[in-house]
């Protein structure tokens, strides 16, 4: 299985948290989104992600070699194919719930707030980096006030976001919140979240994803 990234894509960092909490094996290739005008739009990685983002995960399943795209597939595969601790909870209406709460992320938050859009910000329209920083803040802390509200009404939600065990929904908070720390968001209005936050960085399998601990890190 082999991982293709970037150690501060929050995309990436989900699956990697995915793949850690699976136990299994993978190679990561690294894919500097910046280094050279950014790797990801080659020929040579497009021809394997037309959509030049990361991450893309190389497997074989029964006999056949896929490359998959997109990090919400990624997982779902996963927990399909290697259903050894599930990522997904058995009930229907427990699945829909933590597949809304990183729906909230994968769609709401993090979409306007990705690299190719800061980018476009501060190159194409020129806004300043105070501006395109406050543009970030606005749309990430905007998100997880809604997220932090679901949250704390909810009588599943426990030590991660669905009970006791960490799993699908906690794969997407997790790099998103890593984010909004680095662009100095305000969270301290977010004591859910924060909880949750300090639970999952205690558990191996989210310091193993950590950024910092990538083998691409700067």
């Amino acid at each position: 299985m082999k991982l293709y990234g970037y150690f501060r894509s929050s995309a990436s960092y989900r699956v990697r948290i995915a793949l850690n909490l699976k136990g299994l094996d993978y190679e990561q290739v690294a894919i500097h989104l910046v280094k050279n005008g950014g790797e990801q739009l080659t020929p040579a990685y497009r021809a394997l992600n037309p959509d030049g983002l990361v991450p893309a995960l190389q497997d074989e399943l029964d006999g056949e070699s896929a490359t998959l795209t997109q990090s919400m597939a990624i997982i779902e595969y996963l927990d399909e194919v290697y259903p050894e601790v599930a990522l997904l909870p058995s009930g229907a209406l427990d699945r829909a719930h933590v597949r809304s709460l990183a729906l909230s992320i994968a769609c709401e938050i993090h979409p306007v707030n990705n690299l190719r859009v800061l980018k476009y910000l501060s190159g194409t329209l020129q806004v300043s980096d105070e501006q395109k920083n406050a543009w970030y803040r606005h749309w990430c802390e905007t998100g997880l006030a809604v997220l932090e509200q679901k949250l704390t009404a909810d009588h599943r939600t426990g030590r991660f976001c669905l009970g006791d065990t960490p799993g699908f929904a906690d794969c997407f908070l997790i790099p998103q919140i890593a984010n909004a720390q680095r662009f100095n968001c305000d969270l301290t209005s977010m004591p859910t979240i924060m909880r949750i936050h300090q639970a999952c960085n205690e558990h191996p399998a989210f310091i193993k994803a950590a950024p910092a601990n990538q083998p691409d890190a700067e």
